[in-house]
């Protein structure tokens, strides 16, 4: 298996615990094509009353969630970082894009990447 394989079923294993979670909730939750700009989940009530879109960003450890150059072109309302989504006991935090923005750090390099840090969304509130 390459890096990238493992980087893919990480990514898979982490939407499909979402999609899973958000199912035994009572929520309909399907993932977006993949590679598409914006949601990687859209999920609605069974009434069609409320609809929302989900990041998903797997991890296979805790880590730094990359979030680009740009935090104006994020988009989905909610974000949801799972760490250790290979394993049989995956954790998830969940955030909104207004604490994500919030709440990111910025390369002090070259690329001026934002980024997540760990001690920013390993928190009891999310």
């Amino acid at each position: 298996m390459t890096s990238k394989n493992r980087h893919q079923f990480t990514g898979n294993a982490g939407l499909g615990y979402i999609l899973w979670q958000m199912s035994r909730r009572g929520w309909h939750a399907v993932p977006t094509i993949r590679n598409a700009r914006g949601s990687d989940i859209l999920v609605t009530d069974a009434d069609e009353d409320v609809k929302f879109g989900i990041q998903s960003k797997a991890l296979s450890k805790r880590q730094a969630v990359p979030l680009g150059r740009d935090l104006t072109t994020l988009r989905s309302e909610w974000w949801i970082i799972t760490i250790h989504a290979n394993s049989d006991n995956p954790i998830c935090y969940i955030l909104t894009i207004d604490e994500i923005r919030k709440l990111a750090s910025r390369d002090k390099g070259g690329q001026q990447a934002h980024w997540l840090e760990p001690r920013d969304y390993d928190r009891d509130e999310f």
